[in-house]
């Protein structure tokens, strides 16, 4: 994108210069559009449950920006010779029951023949253009919060190497499959300075695109970072995405580790993740009013680092 001519328009509030997760458009003084597009291959078994994880990942980059997803289109593609269109049918089912969820009415979309099973949604928002949270303006002395553990990315792996059964997966279906809304309700009641969504370039990569946007440096405590179960055990077995393999090659570039953080924590942080939790840069005093709106969800509200002057990433372990 770096080579594309950036979008000259007076209301383009954020486009794709910070790498942000949605782009903004001003129609009026107190209103702005959020719009976002997410589509990609089966991660789990069930239809209905990929159907429901790629919806809740697509409305996510919404949230992430303090928008309120309004309507989406769908976008799918399909082998319709091989395999049953029930399965299509089931993969928009847990699609709308998101959707449903959500708020957010699904106007249409768009299906093409495909030699391997698509699916997504292009995503329209609302925002208050005076309270848009962009990934650009974490500042020195904030905290960061994450609100889903991690590891997505090599649960949906041992899946699909057959080192891990259904049942083992759940947890992290029900991660996948929870919306960030209340995240970012909370986070905009705490005034928080930054945000972003932690999907396919893991932690340390969203991480990264929040410090260059900001212009600061984020110190990580390992130690802090919540995990799924079975996730560093996996690591430690090789059982590793080739994306978060690719992925901790790039982040060790600008990420600087401390000698106590592990070779397999290092690809945990990089680990892709699929509708992953909001990262989030709040000034530390706002940290309770964060909590109490994030109280009797299933979002967590855990300190993982801090915001610092410089640049890059550090990552350290206390424990």
């Amino acid at each position: 994108m770096r080579h594309l001519p950036v979008t000259a328009n007076e209301r383009v509030l954020v486009g794709y210069g910070t790498a942000d997760d949605a782009g903004v458009y001003k129609v009026r003084d107190d209103l702005a559009l959020v719009q976002t597009v997410d589509f990609f291959t089966p991660i789990v078994d069930d239809p209905f449950d990929f159907g429901r994880i790629a919806a809740a990942n697509a409305l996510s980059d919404v949230y992430a920006m303090g928008g309120v997803p309004i309507s989406a289109l769908n976008i799918a593609a399909f082998p319709i010779e091989t395999l049953d269109i029930r399965i299509l049918e089931r993969i928009l089912e847990g699609g709308a029951t998101v959707a449903a969820q959500a708020g957010a009415a699904i106007l249409g979309g768009h299906t093409i023949k495909d030699s391997e099973p698509k699916y997504g949604m292009a995503v329209l928002g609302t925002i208050d253009p005076q309270r848009i949270v962009t990934n650009a303006n974490a500042r020195p002395g904030d905290i960061l919060v994450l609100t889903k553990p991690l590891g997505t990315g090599v649960l949906a792996t041992a899946l699909k190497r057959e080192v891990i059964d259904e049942a083992t997966i759940q947890e992290a279906v029900a991660w996948m499959v929870t919306l960030n809304d209340k995240a970012s309700s909370a986070m905009l009641a705490a005034h928080a300075h930054a945000a972003t969504d932690v999907t396919g370039y893991g932690l340390l990569g969203h991480a990264a695109e929040m410090a260059r946007a900001s212009g600061v440096a984020l110190h990580i405590d390992a130690a802090g970072v919540p995990m799924m179960p079975r996730v560093m055990e996996l690591i430690e077995r090789d059982v590793v995405p080739g994306g978060s393999k690719e992925n901790a090659a790039l982040h060790a570039e600008f990420t600087s580790f401390s000698a106590r953080v592990s070779d397999a924590m290092r690809i945990a942080l990089s680990d892709a993740q699929t509708s992953g939790g909001l990262l989030i840069s709040l000034a530390p005093e706002n940290l309770e009013i964060l909590r109490r709106g994030l109280s009797g969800t299933l979002a967590r509200c855990q300190v993982v680092g801090e915001v610092r002057e410089g640049a890059g990433i550090t990552v350290t372990c206390s424990q």
